[in-house]
């Protein structure tokens, strides 16, 4: 069902079975450190990258080879693993059997996702100026608009006084105050670092494995190759609980971001342990918060709890009418209390068991999800198991498990937005 080989120092292929689809992907991510400096030119990269690459510079000709594809499918996006980041560019097409001239789109395929990572559209050894200028009005209207989602914005605020200057407080869509130094010449020289330290995983599902692994040898002949290790994982230290609260004006649903810490970044628990314990303290609609603090008490609109198991923090997120900011949080507090001394009952086990496995079912039925799946054992540095192996350890985890792992969060951070005149201050 899968297969994962290494083609040079720092680079991997992976087959993953895709036989019932009739469709086929392939995903190429580089996982790469982040350094403060360079963020906000990393953000704009996948913007000016999905622009085209050298064999086919323009947008408008880019999208009409991915028509005569059949209808392929291009995507470049930046996300997170632990503390570092992964520039992922994919793209999905039909499985070569079904072209109708006999075309060799594993090939075709192939040549524009490696050409995007490997040999972009560049003017005089840089980036295109237009195109650079371009995309940092994108970014910045996206930076901009992240006060508009309240929701967002809170956590966002709640993170950064959480984690500080520390790397995992490095900005994963960079900084507005960074986009006027922004220039086609650091945006390559970011482009050239990433390149050369990232970790390259190569995903393949449906295609022709052997052509791949080819075609992207070749295309690494010309590239300078020093990978580095991932980063290790990262807590934030345990400290007095820290309240900020931000009063807006016409604001009409409060918001509240809970922030705790494991404190140390040894003993990192199973994904699925993780898993468990969210979903009976916050993340699904049989939890503690979604059936007391929510239905029972009706003290806030929505209120979930997820973990980051990397960087050793738990999030508590959610809407709360002004005013009750307060009583919501104590609400909180004593559901996960609650649940740090006991009991779990087997009934929240099975119900919150029964979501999550329900949920590994649907990996299944999209190359996304497979996909998904398989890169983030690797991110985490496990060995390859299918989705069914996920579903026998998902049934292994205990109510005391669940108990242990809540109990090792302390509480951190709590970030309010609320409406100006109901007692808030600046923060």
């Amino acid at each position: 069902m899968f297969e994962r080989k290494m083609l040079a120092p720092g680079v991997y292929i992976t087959t993953l079975d895709a036989e019932k689809f009739n469709r086929c992907r392939i995903a190429i991510h580089l996982r790469y450190t982040p350094l403060r400096r360079t963020a906000t030119d990393a953000a704009v990269l996948p913007l000016v990258l999905e622009r085209g690459y050298a064999q086919c510079p323009d947008m408008t000709a880019l999208s009409r080879k991915l028509a005569r594809l059949y209808g392929a499918d291009l995507g470049v996006d930046l996300g997170t693993a632990g503390t570092d980041r992964v520039l992922t560019v994919d793209i999905c097409g039909i499985k070569d059997r079904f072209a109708l001239a006999g075309e060799d789109l594993t090939r075709a395929y192939a040549d524009i996702a490696f050409g995007i990572v490997f040999d972009p559209y560049l003017v005089d050894g840089l980036f295109d100026t237009e195109a650079v200028r371009i995309e940092k009005e994108t970014l910045d209207r996206r930076l901009q608009a992240e006060f508009n989602n309240k929701r967002l914005y809170c956590v966002r605020q709640a993170r950064r006084r959480f984690y500080g200057d520390s790397p995992a407080g490095i900005e994963l869509g960079g900084y507005r105050s960074d986009l006027p130094v922004v220039t086609p010449a650091t945006l390559k020289a970011e482009y050239d670092r990433i390149l050369r330290t990232a970790s390259i995983d190569v995903m393949v599902q449906g295609a022709d494995a052997d052509n791949v692994a080819e075609r992207l040898l070749q295309a690494l002949q010309a590239v300078p190759r020093a990978p580095r290790d991932f980063a290790g994982a990262m807590a934030m230290p345990v400290t007095e609980p820290r309240h900020y609260c931000e009063a807006i004006p016409g604001l009409t649903q409060a918001k509240l971001c809970m922030l705790f810490t494991t404190g140390t970044p040894e003993d990192l628990p199973s994904i699925n342990l993780l898993r468990m314990a969210m979903s009976v303290f916050g993340g699904s609609t049989t939890s503690r918060l979604f059936r007391n603090v929510r239905e029972k008490q009706s003290l806030c609109y929505y209120c979930g709890a997820t973990a980051l198991r990397a960087t050793g923090v738990m999030m508590v997120d959610s809407g709360v009418e002004p005013g009750r900011e307060e009583q919501a949080e104590a609400a909180i507090l004593k559901e996960w209390q609650d649940l740090c001394r006991g009991p779990v009952t087997q009934e929240e086990m099975e119900d919150c068991r029964r979501s999550l496995l329900s949920g590994m079912d649907a990996l299944g039925d999209s190359l996304a999800g497979l996909e998904s799946w398989y890169y983030g054992q690797i991110t985490r540095g496990e060995a390859l198991a299918p989705p069914e192996y996920g579903r026998v350890l998902i049934n292994a985890v205990t109510a005391d498990q669940v108990r242990e792992q809540l109990n090792s969060y302390h509480y951190s951070v709590c970030y309010t937005l609320t409406r100006a005149g109901e007692g808030g201050e600046p923060a």
